[in-house]
């Protein structure tokens, strides 16, 4: 007898459960799922990413719809029934292509799995009232309580809210959050030394795959229609490109890395760019990457090895620490793509939202600017420092470099106008930092600020 495949909303719904309340954890929950996953095919994965990643994206907003329907007190309701009606509710309001009702005795079935008959009584007769009444729930006046809109019909945190709305105003507030609450596309970096991005287009045409440039980056390409993991392709198999967000791919063009350099990304990661720092230089460069986690640096040297990159040696460290006994001689150029709240990236990691609260952001702004500090005696005279974060709070940005700048007088600011072509222009500020706004620019947040280390000194 043929085994039933897993439903994907039961599927969903251990996902959420399992993770609890640490938003981070559902990634890696959801990587767990799909690896025990036979039977799920390619349309059942998306559809639980999907799932998922809107319970993510859109909690807040779904809670208060949930609260409204509730004749006792929201925070009385068992966790798998709450989130058994967040993902129903996100379905009705939010995926087209479900059609209510089938949201509705899904819900009602896994409730009755999962606790006493009158949860499944509650969670149908809300989920029936709202199949009624869609529009009914009302969320509080814009106009009236600006924040409290914002903070429950977007989703979003209402300490994050109130800092976007003292800095941006009501208007560009609400297109900031609605930017952040878009899926992006799925963007590449062309890899230099092996093709370029009208060859590279042609290639991914060739095997099924539409690729747009990006209006900034000159090496990006959005991809649409995908419609298979992008392992698989060969044009990925064999080096031709690298995944990394456009204004990623901006930020690390502002350091002008030159062949012959030695160049030190302090926070490497995956790798992202710190290979592009390799392509830009030819792979004729000397670049050091470091990080502390072991596992994304096992990834940088299988992206590296794809990439037939050979300029870049990777190590371990804990970048707190005095660095000059690991590392000998000065650097040319120095990257340091610092630790943040990251919610300049909430469109593609909507847990970005819900991980951070305003204490971590205090915390964060202190170790940038240690880091920077630990930065500047390993660069010679006249080398560069970029600082650069996936941010767009003052706090992590702006303040920073202004406490560095005034607590380190070996550097001054550099315009990042003047290290930028025609096309980067319009993403420079007058104070000269480079920053990309998501419902300005269409693309993720970042934030960038670029040193030079005065010559006297």
């Amino acid at each position: 007898m043929r085994k039933r495949p897993p439903n994907a909303r039961d599927v969903a719904l251990g996902i959420l459960l399992k993770a609890g309340e640490r938003p981070r954890g559902v990634e890696w929950e959801t990587e767990r799922a799909f690896a025990r996953g036979a039977g799920l095919d390619g349309r059942d994965r998306a559809f639980i990413f999907q799932l998922v990643q809107g319970v993510l994206r859109w909690r807040a907003h779904l809670d208060w719809i949930i609260g409204r329907q509730l004749s006792f007190p929201f925070h009385k309701l068992d966790v798998p029934i709450l989130n058994i009606l967040r993902l129903a509710v996100l379905q009705m309001r939010f995926l087209d292509r479900v059609p209510a009702r089938a949201a509705v005795n899904e819900a009602v079935r896994q409730a009755k799995a999962f606790s006493q008959p009158f949860y499944a009584g509650t969670v149908n007769a809300v989920l029936r009232h709202l199949e009624a009444s869609p529009d009914r729930p009302a969320f509080p006046g814009r106009k009236a309580k600006p924040g409290a809109y914002l903070a429950t019909y977007y989703a979003f945190p209402p300490w994050l809210v109130a800092r976007w709305l003292e800095r941006l105003g009501l208007d560009a507030a609400e297109a900031l959050l609605a930017a952040l609450n878009t899926l992006p596309v799925l963007t590449i970096r062309t890899n230099r030394l092996r093709t370029t991005r009208a060859a590279l287009r042609a290639r991914l045409a060739l095997e099924g795959v539409q690729a747009e440039p990006t209006p900034f980056a000159p090496e990006g390409l959005h991809l649409t229609g995908l419609g298979r993991p992008l392992q698989d392709l060969p044009a990925f198999r064999e080096g031709l490109f690298q995944v990394q967000g456009e204004a990623a791919q901006v930020c690390t063009g502002l350091l002008e890395p030159r062949p012959g350099e030695r160049i030190l990304d302090l926070c490497c990661g995956l790798g992202g760019k710190t290979t592009q720092l390799a392509e830009l230089t030819g792979d004729g460069a000397r670049i050091v990457g470091l990080d502390s986690n072991r596992r994304k640096l096992v990834t940088l040297g299988e992206n590296v090895r794809r990439l037939g990159i050979r300029s870049i040696r990777a190590a371990g460290a804990d970048i707190g620490r005095n660095l000059e006994r690991l590392l000998k001689g000065r650097y040319d150029r120095i990257l340091l793509d610092a630790p943040c709240s990251a919610v300049g990236t909430i469109a593609r990691h909507p847990d970005a939202k819900w991980s951070r609260d305003e204490g971590d952001v205090a915390r964060l702004a202190a170790m940038q600017r240690r880091l920077l500090q630990a930065a500047v005696p390993l660069l010679r005279p006249g080398g560069r420092l970029l600082y650069a974060t996936c941010t767009l709070l003052r706090e992590e940005n702006e303040n920073v470099v202004a406490d560095f700048l005034r607590e380190c007088r070996e550097v001054q600011l550099l315009d990042a106008k003047a290290c930028l072509p025609g096309w980067g222009q319009a993403l420079v500020g007058p104070e000269g930092f480079l920053t990309s706004w998501p419902h300005l620019h269409g693309m993720e947040g970042f934030f960038a600020a670029l040193f030079e280390k005065k010559s006297h000194y």
